[in-house]
């Protein structure tokens, strides 16, 4: 029995077990220790997430490498079992295999960043993390109105940047364009109207003019842009009902309906303040009167 032990323990595929395992732990404790004495102390909380993957990732790259080095004489009469697994494994796994994909090219293609605010896969809402096969997000919209979060918790799979759309709110450019319909009644001073209009969307919104202006500069020099007007505008149609203002104007990804919320109070104040000068325009209906029926009934 003690003999059996001895060689049993002194069986070369057991010591290279033993040393693997040994190694795993060694290589898992300097990665933790890492992230939580050097990492913890990055303050930006993108940088130190950033870290915190890439050292993880850094950790399974080296269990891999480790794994081959310690275990390489006895891989060569597994060459050919492993490439018939392999083809069986990659078809069955292909979901898995994509989503890894998709997460080397969302990491290292610039789809999107912890933070930013997507749609993917028709789920629009804040990126929360990044997995090797999912990404989590926080979403917004459905049934609450606006961009604000409902709470609900989506992961979706990284293949999907390979499939749909991927529309980033806040990559390069971390403005949108937005507008708002004003109607006005007809007869109303059309001159002092545009004047109140224009003046509240610079008032409220022209303070993100010079920045937006600069951060489309550095697209243009990226890539093959037009020149594009980032100070508030305004145009008129004149239709059936009332003559129609739209305000756009550049607003950040995340502040939409707040930035609504100002520019029409504003505009309300001020256009109340002309004591009927300018009108808000409302839809009306009018009804005809019927005409007389004279009917003779003859008995």
């Amino acid at each position: 029995m003690e003999k059996q032990i001895q060689e049993y323990l002194y069986n070369p595929t057991v010591g290279k077990i033993v040393t693997f395992l040994v190694g795993v732990v060694i290589i898992w404790m300097i990665i933790n220790a890492l992230q939580k004495k050097l990492f913890s102390k990055i303050k930006d909380n993108d940088n130190r997430y950033k870290a915190k993957k890439f050292s993880t990732f850094v950790g399974y790259l080296i269990t891999i490498i480790f794994l081959t080095v310690v275990f390489s004489d006895k891989l060569g009469g597994f060459t050919v079992a492993l490439g018939v697994a392999g083809a069986g494994i990659a078809f069955a796994l292909q979901e898995v295999i994509a989503s890894f994909a998709g997460w080397l090219a969302i990491m290292f293609g610039g789809f999107y960043n912890t933070g930013d605010r997507v749609q993917l896969g028709g789920i629009k809402g804040d990126v929360m993390d990044i997995g090797v096969l999912r990404t989590t997000i926080m979403e917004t919209g459905q049934w609450v109105d606006g961009d604000l979060y409902n709470g609900r918790i989506v992961l979706i799979a990284n293949s999907y940047v390979f499939k749909e759309p991927v529309f980033n709110y806040s990559g390069d450019f971390p403005f949108l364009w937005d507008e708002i319909k004003i109607p006005i009644q007809y007869g109303s001073n059309y001159d002092k109207a545009k004047e109140i209009i224009l003046n509240v969307g610079i008032e409220v919104a022209g303070d993100l003019t010079n920045t937006s202006k600069e951060k489309w500069k550095k697209l243009q020099n990226k890539y093959r842009l037009e020149d594009a007007q980032t100070e508030p505008m305004i145009s008129l149609v004149a239709n059936d009902n009332w003559a129609e203002y739209t305000l756009r104007y550049v607003v950040g990804y995340k502040k939409r309906r707040f930035t609504k919320t100002a520019l029409f109070s504003k505009i309300l104040s001020q256009i109340e303040a002309t004591n009927g000068e300018v009108k808000m325009a409302s839809a009306t209906f009018h009804l005809v009167q019927a005409p007389d029926f004279n009917i003779n009934i003859k008995k």
